[in-house]
């Protein structure tokens, strides 16, 4: 059987964590082990997990600090690769799978290997929201021949980027290609780790695989919804992403990714003063250039 890894970041939303505890327990395909990162959490998550009885093997790890959901998924991803387990499946603390999401991953990603070759680098769920509908912000990024798997009967569509809610990752391509970049903290470290994985081949969203995705708002993000409460994420995410377009594609990406940047804030009306923040998030992606970190050499 193919053993799989289960990796959940958590901090904070204890009882959305249970939830996706008992979906994880309910998987036709049972998981060989499942690691919850505890990213400090200052609730009753430690309290609970302590005290946890699951039919699943548990591994709880707790974190010193909160490292942002990067810093979260790179140390499960390592301790996932480290139990020995052919896959490591990822997922945020309000990620739902249904029964057969894990089984429905295993078989799209065996199927679109047999017709693509064995680069396929990963395989990711349907994201729905809790009415039934899309979620908006967990759609991947389809490849221009994205129903190239679809004519041949399989039931996936290929893609270059997707979120890290409920993601399938063959141990060979975190060896191959690392882990993702624990210091981007929060935004786009999804987006940078899955287009990093499929520079040879594209990875696959298994269209039988549905997980659902309790967020608050079914909505996408865009930056000309920056507020002041959400300043703080758009700032790691602006820094992030001026830092991959600069220091992974070229700086005539960095300039055209600034002025998409500051269009959509003059469109979006945003206060002068929150785009100057973003304006110096911006400018820092020029000195943020974070080195791959890869799990033979952490040894444990």
């Amino acid at each position: 059987m193919v053993t799989v890894a289960a990796v959940v970041v958590t901090f904070n939303r204890l009882e959305k964590l249970k939830t996706v505890i008992a979906s994880i327990e309910a998987q036709t395909h049972p998981v060989q082990t499942l690691f919850v990162i505890d990213n400090a959490c200052t609730d009753a998550t430690a309290q609970y997990l302590a005290g946890l009885q699951t039919t699943v093997p548990l591994q709880v790890v707790t974190m010193e600090r909160n490292t942002g959901g990067a810093g979260g998924f790179a140390e499960g991803m390592l301790h996932g690769y480290a139990s020995g387990a052919d896959h490591v499946w990822i997922m945020d603390d309000d990620c739902y799978p249904t029964p057969t999401a894990l089984e429905a991953l295993i078989a799209g990603f065996d199927g679109a290997v047999a017709e693509l070759g064995g680069d396929v680098p990963f395989a990711c769920s349907v994201v729905e929201f809790t009415d039934g509908s899309i979620c908006e912000m967990n759609n991947p990024v389809p490849t221009w021949d994205w129903g190239r798997l679809l004519v041949k009967g399989q039931r996936s569509v290929m893609v270059t980027a997707c979120s890290f809610v409920s993601v399938l990752v063959p141990r060979w391509a975190i060896a191959r290609y690392g882990l993702p970049y624990r210091d981007y903290f929060i935004w786009f470290d999804d987006r940078e780790y899955t287009l990093r994985l499929t520079r040879v081949c594209p990875g696959v969203q298994v269209l039988d695989s549905v997980v659902i995705h309790d967020m608050g708002d079914n909505r996408g993000v865009n930056f000309a919804m920056v507020d002041a409460k959400s300043l703080w994420k758009f700032a790691y995410g602006v820094r992030n992403e001026a830092s991959y377009q600069l220091h992974h594609r070229g700086v005539l990406y960095y300039i055209e990714f600034g002025a998409r940047l500051f269009v959509s804030l003059h469109r979006g009306r945003v206060p002068l003063r929150l785009r100057a923040r973003l304006l110096r998030s911006w400018l820092a992606g020029v000195g943020f250039d974070p080195r791959v970190e890869y799990p033979e050499s952490q040894a444990r």
